[in-house]
């Protein structure tokens, strides 16, 4: 993330949930209908793009790229949705970047925080302006820089309330913190009350990848890195559920694992390929 600057990978994230709305088959496993209408004038790129034009046949790994862009979204709100049922009345988006949820949001009492990077979040409400979508209800923004700033201080200045239970999505994030910034937002979570739970989606480290895998990971990273937003942060199932001692369940879903789940007989090509991705949950 560049001072000053939007996410530029957050709006790959969003050209490919839109790209799952128009190109793939039905039933999709993520039905959002903000994500075509949130890109604004970027819309334009779904079509430009080689490979977004359903005419023209899409490289396996562009199309693994979005299915586990879709599957991590849809396992957050499914497991949102287990929080809500439990009583769970506050929802944080961890680097939200485009996400729709807010628009979407089906849950009556549910209040939402996005917390971004300011440049972010004031791209994302110019596009919202640009576009005429309203601004949700039962929403607040929550402007942060996850490693210079407090999330703690800068969520309850916005209204989030440390002695109620909340539901994190932290997805597309924790591959470019720091470790510091990593363990330091885990711990803010595991102090709050019984009931809060995290989703997050994270990537195994190169050298635990089969040798082409590493070939797509070295690539993958060149491009992000050029992005000016570099990978620094992998781990083991082992090595990440060792950061959550204190959660009483945990989660954690391999490709093979999250293929069965949202893409099993599905008459078209999108799943995950390899092992690098990965979706994992804990509970307090």
């Amino acid at each position: 993330m560049q001072p000053a600057q939007p996410s530029r990978t957050a709006l790959r994230v969003a050209l490919r949930r839109a790209a799952h709305q128009l190109f793939d088959a039905q039933p999709l496993v993520f039905d959002d209908p903000i994500a075509v209408p949130i890109l604004g004038p970027h819309a334009e790129e779904l079509q430009r793009t080689p490979g977004r034009n359903p005419a023209n046949k899409e490289r396996p790994f562009s199309v693994a790229l979005r299915a586990h862009m879709v599957a991590r979204s849809r396992y957050a709100e499914d497991n949102l949705a287990a929080a809500v049922s439990s009583g769970v009345a506050q929802y944080v988006l961890l680097g939200a970047g485009l996400d729709t949820f807010a628009h979407r949001n089906p849950h009556p009492g549910l209040h939402v925080f996005e917390v971004d990077h300011p440049a972010t979040q004031q791209w994302k409400r110019e596009l919202l302006e640009s576009t005429g979508l309203t601004e949700p209800t039962r929403h607040t923004y929550t402007p942060v820089d996850f490693e210079s700033e407090s999330l703690p201080e800068r969520l309850q200045a916005t209204g989030f309330d440390p002695a109620r239970p909340a539901f994190f999505a932290w997805l597309g994030v924790v591959p470019y913190l720091t470790r510091p910034a990593f363990r330091s937002t885990v711990q803010f979570i595991a102090a709050l009350p019984t009931g809060t739970g995290v989703a997050l989606d994270y990537g195994l480290p190169r050298e635990a990848l089969p040798f082409l895998e590493q070939l797509a990971f070295d690539s993958l990273a060149s491009r992000v890195q050029q992005a000016g937003e570099p990978f620094q942060l992998f781990f083991t199932p082992e090595q990440i559920a060792a950061e959550f001692p204190t959660a009483t369940r945990i989660e954690d879903l391999g490709s093979t694992q999250i293929n069965e789940r949202y893409f099993a007989d599905r008459p078209d090509s999108l799943r995950l390929l390899g092992s690098a991705s990965r979706l994992f949950c804990a509970w307090r």
